[in-house]
């Protein structure tokens, strides 16, 4: 009968437990947008994506290789993302443990001594240990046990947060994927950045010996009354100004070496490239792909995805805090006052076992504000979801753009440079023979040599269009 009224008197406690705590806000729902693009601008719907070629295939410079290779071993930021990805695999251990008992084995020493008129006090003093011995008056105890406690995941609270905990584990390793990304492009584009520089600086050097030489021409009429000093001046002027122009190039080529040594983490030291054939580099082919692609493709895509995912197992977390937790407990062990009574069983031995229900019932506002920061953050992470992907297609929508206009800017900048060229032949026949003046040979050469500049440089800009396409589309990263 007691036995039944312990029941009856455990499942009330419950249902108002149950009935105090089951009621939970809801989870905000998001509108979806609209989806991506079915196909990029002026591409074919094809399925072809140069994103699934590895990097090492991609690029095919022997030396830009192997800068890339000890880019992957000593990159600071990579490492540090390396970091990350370790602790976030720390935290899958920690998390998969809570779902576990926590057993721990503890051995412990100690005296007490309490007042003599006092419950326990007086009972001592009355009770016998054995026959004429009496308990101590400063009593010694000595215990060594194993103690255990478990909360019973009834409302999969700890398994949503073990799960959370490997969606952010698989966001960081997505992480690492994006740094390699940025990483092998960043490298390649600065690679040719100094392939172009490289090419430039032969110009300006090449154009300033001509200019030399077309000065000492200069002096010669002069001295035979076939030019002023003003001739002789601008022929001076024009020198230093490509001698100007070759020491900012110069400067730049440290710079961008430098660049490279920092995201190798090496001190300045000169870089190995191949410095001819620059003009006759052919960039890879250009297959894009179709645009929901990227959703596989792209690491950072994938990564926003992922922490969506844990972030929504979050406010499953959070709103498991509103219902009952049930926690069990159990120890066993040896307690005696003397370490030699340890030994004597059973009158040595102690065990306890129990369950509590508890919920909350008073101080709901703090479960309900954590629900609302978690139910916040996954709103968080749905927009920078939805905002990554459109970051992804405008990316690639601008570099198709980029590609298709440094083609075309090329391409008339080739045939400039050759009408150019022609027109320097032209000029100096006509100053030759008295029928144009100094000024004209002077800005047909500024002009010939500014555009050879611009056509190296075009020249680099498209090669980097194409790197800068093979990231967007979410390449480089496997090798």
């Amino acid at each position: 009968m007691n036995i039944s009224k312990h029941y009856s008197f455990l499942i009330c406690a419950g249902v108002c437990l149950w009935m105090g705590s089951c009621k939970a806000p809801a989870v905000t729902v998001h509108e979806e947008h609209s989806p991506p693009l079915a196909t990029y601008e002026q591409q074919p719907g094809d399925t072809s994506n140069m994103a699934s070629i590895k990097w090492r295939n991609f690029f095919t410079d022997k030396y830009l290789v192997s800068l890339i290779d000890t880019a992957l071993q000593r990159n600071q930021e990579l490492l540090t993302t390396l970091q990350e990805v370790e602790i976030a695999r720390n935290d899958i251990r920690v998390k998969k443990g809570e779902l576990l008992p926590s057993v721990v084995a503890k051995a412990g020493a100690g005296v007490d001594k309490v007042g003599r008129y006092t419950s326990q006090g007086a009972g001592d003093a009355s009770t016998e240990i054995t026959p004429g011995k009496e308990v101590p008056d400063v009593l010694p105890d000595y215990n060594v046990g194993v103690y255990a406690n478990w909360e019973v995941d009834i409302w999969k609270k700890l398994r949503n947060q073990k799960q959370a905990a490997v969606e952010r584990y698989l966001a960081t390793i997505e992480g690492k994927n994006f740094v390699i990304t940025n990483l092998v492009a960043e490298i390649a584009n600065t690679y040719y950045e100094l392939l172009s520089l490289d090419n430039q600086l032969d110009i300006v050097k090449a154009a300033l010996q001509l200019q030399k030489n077309a000065l000492e021409v200069v002096k010669v009429q002069k001295i035979a009354a076939k030019a002023n000093e003003l001739a002789v001046k601008k022929f001076e002027a024009e020198v230093l100004n490509s001698e100007s122009r070759a020491y900012d190039i110069q400067q730049q080529i440290k710079e961008g070496e430098n660049k490279i040594n920092f995201l190798l983490a090496r001190y300045p030291q000169p870089v190995e490239r191949e410095k001819t054939g620059f003009l006759t580099l052919l960039p890879q082919q250009v297959k894009t792909g179709i645009p929901a692609q990227l959703l596989s493709n792209r690491p950072d895509i994938r990564q926003a995805e992922l922490e969506l995912r844990a972030a929504r197992l979050d406010v499953k977390v959070a709103r498991a805090a509103f219902y009952p937790s049930l926690d069990l407990s159990a120890a066993v062990g040896l307690d005696a006052f003397q370490p030699g009574l340890l030994t004597h069983l059973p009158e040595s031995l102690l065990f306890s076992i129990g369950g509590d229900l508890a919920a909350p019932l008073i101080n709901k506002n703090a479960i309900k504000a954590e629900f609302k920061n978690a139910d916040a953050r996954q709103l968080q992470a749905l927009y920078n979801y939805e905002k990554t992907v459109l970051n992804a297609c405008i990316e690639v929508s601008n570099e198709l753009s980029n590609i298709h206009n440094m083609e075309q800017k090329y391409q008339a900048k080739s045939k400039e440079v050759d009408a150019l060229n022609k027109s320097i032949e032209v000029s100096n026949d006509l100053y030759r023979y008295a029928r144009a003046d100094y000024l004209e040979v002077l800005m047909t050469q500024r002009d010939a040599l500014d555009a050879k500049l611009e056509l190296m440089e075009t020249k680099g800009k498209e090669i980097n269009a194409v790197t800068n396409i093979y990231r967007a589309l979410g390449g480089g990263w496997n090798d």
